[in-house]
């Protein structure tokens, strides 16, 4: 079995947008905010954002709504936010080197400290003079530096022998975007990236207007038959 979760992963899912929208806030000189007001801008009711909010304690006033800084910094705190967390991405193809690329990670705490792949070409190079190691070294090097996160940008043939050498040798957590389901011991955090799922909504929703006119000739044409 694995961990049990205290809060609905719904909740969890949705706070990295809370905390997102309440920086640009911050950003805007927005010192105060009703669940109201946020949730218009959110596009989230402000029922549920009271009951989000209410499963980590109490927050906000009534009449006087949230205090902007102080809500951003408690949601800081519960996702973890602000602590440090060391990362590797195993795959320095151009999805790993563009994550790789990526410096709003860091600002955030999740510091790089090294690529692998197994491509000759690639080892040695530099992204932002963070060196691609051969993929050969991963278990020494995870022995030799405590690592949090092992970020997946490989194909899923290999994913599975990776993600044991990560386990084997103390890695907690796993960013996984080789579109395979791992085996991985309980207590290790795996959050699978399908970027074909997020392409797959938008095709259907350009077609969801046309899909629902078809479905209602066709309960149509049952219901004269």
């Amino acid at each position: 079995m694995g961990k049990a979760t205290r809060v609905s992963m719904a909740v969890v899912r949705r706070l990295p947008r809370y905390h997102r929208y309440l920086g640009e806030l911050l950003k805007n000189d927005v010192r105060r905010i009703s669940s109201r007001e946020l949730s218009e801008r959110m596009g989230v009711t402000a029922s549920q954002i009271r009951q989000d909010l209410n499963c980590f304690g109490g927050f906000g006033q009534q009449g006087y709504g949230y205090n902007v800084e102080e809500l951003y910094s408690a949601i800081t705190k519960i996702l973890g936010l602000d602590k440090s967390y060391n990362s590797i991405i195993v795959g320095a193809g151009n999805l790993g080197q563009a994550i790789a690329g990526y410096t709003n990670f860091e600002k955030s705490g999740f510091t790089l400290k090294a690529l692998f792949d197994k491509n000759p070409k690639l080892i040695g190079l530099r992204i932002r003079d963070i060196e691609i190691l051969d993929v050969d070294i991963l278990a020494d090097f995870l022995n030799e530096n405590k690592i949090d996160i092992g970020i997946l940008c490989i194909p899923r043939s290999s994913a599975q022998q990776i993600a044991d050498i990560l386990t084997h040798n103390g890695v907690r957590a796993i960013w996984n975007f080789s579109v395979t389901d791992l085996n991985v011991p309980d207590n290790v955090i795996v959050e699978n990236v399908h970027l074909s799922d997020s392409l797959y909504t938008i095709s259907y929703r350009l077609n969801e207007d046309e899909l629902f006119k078809t479905i209602e000739k066709d309960k149509q044409k049952a219901f004269n038959s």
